[in-house]
């Protein structure tokens, strides 16, 4: 019967040295360090394609509102010239994100004269913070004496 002593080379060889324990270690880390950039991107993209979208529901919300308003309303500052809309409509202003709005009806210059009276450009504008990121949107449509808003009483 043999006995395996500490100078035996199977003895010797059948272990980890330090070197090979600190490379892997290193390249554990470094996939960890991977996965862990690659969760954060995606959370990160998926927060912004949310406050995107929200921003998009607002801006839609607001200019179809133009609809339910007369001409004399639209023309005589009924509407509000800024609002404030939380990113949560339940949570109220006072947490998470806040967008802030502007809506402006102005006469359009490549319009002509004819028509100056019967048409305004309305633009929403949306303006929010994500982080130290400043972001905004915007979205322009006509308004027109005749239009629409005319026959939703």
């Amino acid at each position: 019967m043999l006995i395996k002593t500490r100078h035996d080379s199977k003895w010797r060889n059948s272990g980890l040295t330090l070197i090979e324990a600190i490379f892997a270690l290193a390249i554990i880390g470094l996939i960890v360090l991977a996965v862990y950039g690659a969760i954060t991107s995606g959370v990160t993209s998926l927060r912004m394609a949310r406050e995107n979208l929200r921003a998009t529901q607002i801006l839609v919300e607001k200019t179809e509102s133009l609809r339910l308003y007369n001409w004399d309303q639209l023309n005589t500052n009924f509407i509000p010239a800024s609002f404030i809309v939380p990113y949560d409509a339940t949570s109220g202003t006072n947490s998470g994100i806040l967008y802030y709005g502007s809506i402006a009806l102005v006469n359009n210059p490549d319009i002509g004269t004819s028509y100056s009276n019967t048409i305004r450009l309305v633009t929403v504008r949306l303006n929010w913070t994500t982080g130290r990121l400043q972001r905004s949107r915007e979205i322009s449509t006509y308004v027109c004496r005749t239009g629409i808003q005319n026959y939703v009483y």
